[in-house]
């Protein structure tokens, strides 16, 4: 029978991507597991895989179009002599986005954050009708597909839902959940009359990074902790460890220590490895700690899953192989969501210092500074110079109050003074 392939939503923010490549053309014969197409998300460029075997019948969008929301058929896959024409009637396929209403899109992103209707249901188009056929409800399947996707063996021997009872006259609450726009392109574009500007297009990764930091200021309750850490003793320690690492190609970066002393310390002061979960706390057992990796148009924050546990020269390694792929947008998102506390660098960009924003629902952030020469007083009363490196504990005060976000502070300078503990 024939089936249409829906675009399918690849993370649980995706509501809409770019189909970037076909790697199939209408007649190829497929099967499941075989890579249909290469999607843009809001974050990455992902491939997609065939759930069921055909034969592509048809093709209803054509690559290079961005702006497909979830769902949208994008494909009939038919069996051997049947016609694409079969397929229940698609929806017509969704435009690209027409440049020129950009810039409206764009503002109209700046409005509050939209809410987020329950988690999405990951399944595959033929699952999707089966459900649908069958009465079953996809809420209450358990996907046994790739990362939890519900395919159609999932379904087939699920019971259907229970009628639905009549529905309640809806309240008339729509008009009032759309508050306005705070403004508008037009009107913005009417402070500049008379001015060269070029206008830039959001793709779905500014959106993303608009959407999540303007929540992150208006609905988290920041406060901020600032330390500066001696690093004379890390950088000889580093220095004398590379050396010893040079033979298998390890060359140990400022930012490993970083991630290291943050592990550490998230163990030591474990009510502050945790984060808010919209009416409660989830205290984390393991350190998992994101990363902020600037790319082009914006950036990523892959996490280093069970960071306290690994090594220096493991962490080096899993970092630059993350850092790699996220500029490549080539992250699946299972490795740069969650995490319970993140680490920002602008160090090598010769910022001293700075406050970071809270990545929802993180509890606590460290913005790191350059480190730079400058006279300090020793405990002696002596004067003498050394490295010295600012860190801001940027911290959401429903997860973690004053003094337990000074003792995780206090506690990764401690590591950072005190490299040789590290190891221990």
């Amino acid at each position: 029978m024939a089936t249409e392939i829906l675009m399918p939503a690849l993370s649980p923010t995706m509501e809409e991507g770019t189909l970037a490549k076909w790697l199939v053309k209408e007649g190829d014969e497929v099967k499941a597991g075989d890579i249909l197409a290469e999607i843009e998300t809001d974050k990455a460029t992902m491939e997609f895989e065939a759930v069921d075997e055909g034969i592509v019948g048809k093709i209803l969008v054509a690559a290079g179009t961005a702006g497909v929301k979830v769902n949208t058929p994008i494909a009939v896959l038919v069996e051997e002599g049947e016609s694409a024409e079969a397929a229940p009637k698609a929806a017509a396929p969704v435009a690209a986005a027409p440049a020129a209403e950009a810039p409206a899109a764009a503002v109209a992103a700046l409005a509050p954050a939209p809410k987020a209707a329950g988690a999405r249901i990951f399944a595959s188009p033929l699952a999707r009708r089966i459900a649908a056929e069958k009465g079953v409800d996809l809420g209450t399947v358990t996907g046994s597909g790739p990362h939890g996707r519900i395919v159609k063996a999932d379904v087939e021997g699920a019971k259907a839902a229970p009628a639905a009872a009549p529905v309640a006259a809806a309240a008339p609450v729509a008009a009032a959940a759309a508050p306005a726009p705070a403004a508008s392109a037009s009107n913005v574009a009417k402070l500049y009359e008379g001015r060269v500007y070029e206008e830039v297009a959001l793709d779905g990764m500014r959106k993303t990074i608009a959407a999540r930091l303007t929540e992150a200021k208006q609905t988290i309750p920041h406060f901020y902790l600032r330390r500066e850490v001696r690093l004379d003793a890390l950088m000889a320690f580093r220095g004398e460890l590379n050396k010893k690492l040079e033979s298998r190609g390890v060359k140990l970066s400022v930012n490993d220590f970083i991630i290291k002393a943050s592990a550490l310390a998230l163990q030591a002061v474990p009510d502050a490895n945790a984060v808010w979960a919209g009416d409660r706390v989830l205290k984390m057992k393991a350190s998992d700690v994101a990363v902020a990796v600037a790319i082009e148009g914006g950036l990523f924050t892959p996490v280093l899953l069970d960071a306290e546990a690994k090594s220096l020269s493991k962490l080096s390694a899993e970092m630059k192989d993350l850092a790699a792929r996220a500029r490549a947008r080539k992250l699946a998102p299972q490795e740069y969501q969650g995490g319970a506390f993140a680490i920002s660098n602008l160090g090598m960009f010769g910022i001293e210092n700075f406050d970071a924003v809270i990545n929802p629902p993180h509890g606590a952030i460290l913005a790191v500074g350059a480190g730079v020469k400058k006279p300090v007083v020793t405990a002696a009363g002596e004067i003498e110079v050394a490295t010295m490196m600012s860190m801001t504990l940027s911290v959401d005060h429903r997860v973690i109050d004053g003094a337990l976000g000074a003792q995780l502070l206090a506690a990764i300078v401690e590591n950072l003074e005190n490299p040789l503990a590290m190891l221990a």
